[in-house]
C-alpha cells in the first residue's frame, strides 16, 4: 500500500525537522519546504495528499500559497500558525484550508487531523465519478467543473462541495446536521444557524433554471434536503 505524501511548509528549522521526523515515523512520505517559493515548487512536482502549512513564511503570507494551491488543487491543507486571532483563523479557512490549528501544540492532535484529512480526502475519491449529469445540470468532479445547459456555472470551493455531498447521495434525505458535519467537521455550526441555508440559496441561484421553483434541490422543512435526479 502507497504511503500518504504529506508536505510541510515551515520556516522554523527545529520544527520543521520534528515534523518531518514525526510523520515519517508514522509512515507518511514527507518533504519539507521553508518558503512559499519552494513550497510551490514541491507542490507541483511531489503532489501532497495533505499540506501543513504555516503562515508566517519569510518571502510571502502563507495564505497566499494556500490560494495558490486552492486554485489547482483540492488537496487538504492544515494551516500551523501562531496566529490565533478568530479573525485569522476564518481568513484561513475563507482562502482554502480544510483545518487550522495554532501554536503551540501537541504533534498527536496534528496527526489525528491529518488522518481525519485523509479519510475524508477517500471517500470523496471513492463516491467521485467521472461526470454526473441530470438533465441540464452536468458536474464533473475530477475538474471540479459544472455546467447548466452548456454554460458554465463557476462555484466557490464550499459551493461544490455542498453540490457534490448532495449529487452523491441523489433521492436521498441528507440531514442538516450530516451536511454540516461533512462541510464544517472543525466548526460547530449551532441548530439556529442559517450558514446551510445561506450556502444553498445561493448554489440554488447558479444551478437551479428557476431557484423559486427547485428542480434540483429540494428541501425537506424540519428535517433536511434533498438532491433530485
Amino acid at each position: 500500500m502507497t504511503s500518504s505524501k504529506i508536505l510541510v511548509v515551515e520556516d522554523e528549522k527545529d520544527l520543521r525537522t520534528v515534523l518531518l521526523d514525526q510523520l515519517e515515523l508514522d509512515g507518511f512520505e514527507v518533504i519539507g519546504a521553508e518558503t512559499g517559493k519552494d513550497a510551490l515548487e514541491i507542490f507541483e512536482n511531489f503532489r501532497p495528499d495533505v499540506v501543513i502549512l504555516d503562515l508566517n513564511l519569510p518571502d510571502v503570507d502563507g495564505l497566499i500559497v494556500c490560494q495558490h494551491i486552492r486554485k489547482k488543487s483540492e488537496v487538504p491543507v492544515i494551516i500551523v500558525s501562531a496566529r490565533e486571532a478568530l479573525s485569522d483563523k476564518i481568513r484561513g479557512l475563507d482562502f482554502g484550508a480544510d483545518d487550522y490549528l495554532t501554536k503551540p501544540f501537541d504533534y498527536l492532535e496534528l496527526a489525528a487531523r491529518v488522518r481525519a484529512c485523509l479519510r475524508r480526502k477517500s471517500v470523496v475519491d471513492e463516491l467521485s465519478p467521472d461526470v454526473l449529469e441530470f438533465d441540464l445540470l452536468k458536474i464533473i468532479p475530477e475538474s471540479r467543473k459544472v455546467e447548466l445547459d452548456g454554460k458554465a456555472v463557476k462555484l466557490t470551493k464550499k459551493e461544490f462541495d455542498l453540490l457534490m455531498l448532495l449529487a452523491t447521495n441523489s433521492e436521498k434525505v441528507l440531514k442538516r446536521d450530516f451536511i454540516c458535519a461533512q462541510l464544517w467537521p472543525q466548526k460547530e455550526i449551532y441548530p439556529w444557524s442559517r450558514t446551510l441555508d445561506v450556502h444553498i440559496r445561493r448554489l440554488r441561484k447558479k444551478i437551479e433554471p428557476n431557484p423559486e421553483v427547485p428542480r434540483f434541490i429540494i428541501t425537506h422543512p424540519g428535517v433536511g434536503y434533498l438532491f433530485q435526479s
